[in-house]
């Protein structure tokens, strides 16, 4: 009898993943048309940027090594390195889930910076952030994938919160480096809690429907 592999969105992991992802895809929404178009800060950004400022003195260097993790090179490094433990632990349909997660939420990142136009600086497009977003969904996926050993609904529960806390670092760095805005750095966070959970679903889905395929055959 063969072995069918573990589900990367199991239903108990949805009970949380799947309103939380929900809420998020409206909140990016939300927030893009809120500032669609504009080139300064809210009162909101005012705020936390001048809270975040006053973290600087002596946190530059730790802000420039966490957005190095958000660089091409540091997030293929990163993304290299999961794919490679998945697979020394054959679980293929995780190693697809830590590229496609992450991918597709740097690709809806890209994609979102013209539709929403907001800028920073010289018209650099800023929102979402595509480093915080990147960083999240990492995090996230190492969290799913790491699920199964405290019960899926816990599981996802500590994967959320672990998620969310590599955001909110990785968006503390752009907005000390005034390489985004705050509310930019929150929808990049946001794009990756709508984009990975379906993303684990989508691959579970096809996963499955090849599975049966291969019985019937």
């Amino acid at each position: 009898m063969r072995n069918t592999p573990a589900a990367l969105l199991p239903p108990p992991s949805r009970t949380w993943l799947g309103p939380t992802a929900a809420l998020a895809a409206s909140a990016v929404v939300l927030i893009g048309v809120r500032y669609a178009g504009a080139g300064e800060s809210g009162g909101v950004d005012a705020r936390i940027g001048a809270a975040v400022a006053g973290t600087m003195p002596g946190g530059r260097r730790a802000a420039l090594a966490v957005d190095f993790l958000g660089e091409p090179v540091g997030a293929v490094v990163l993304v290299l390195a999961a794919v490679v433990v998945c697979l020394l632990l054959r679980r293929p349909r995780a190693a697809v889930l830590v590229v496609a997660g992450t991918g597709l939420t740097v690709g809806a990142t890209k994609v979102l910076k013209p539709l929403v136009g907001r800028t920073i600086h010289d018209g650099y497009l800023a929102y979402p952030s595509g480093h915080t977003g990147f960083l999240t969904a990492y995090v996230l996926v190492l969290g799913l994938l790491a699920a199964g050993r405290l019960g899926r609904a816990a599981g996802a529960l500590l994967a959320l919160v672990a998620a969310l806390a590599a955001g909110a670092v990785m968006g503390w760095a752009q907005v000390a480096l005034a390489a985004h805005h705050p509310t930019d750095t929150f929808g990049g966070l946001c794009t990756a809690l709508a984009v990975v959970p379906a993303s684990a679903w989508l691959i579970d889905r096809i996963a499955g429907r090849s599975a049966e395929g291969t019985v019937d055959g």
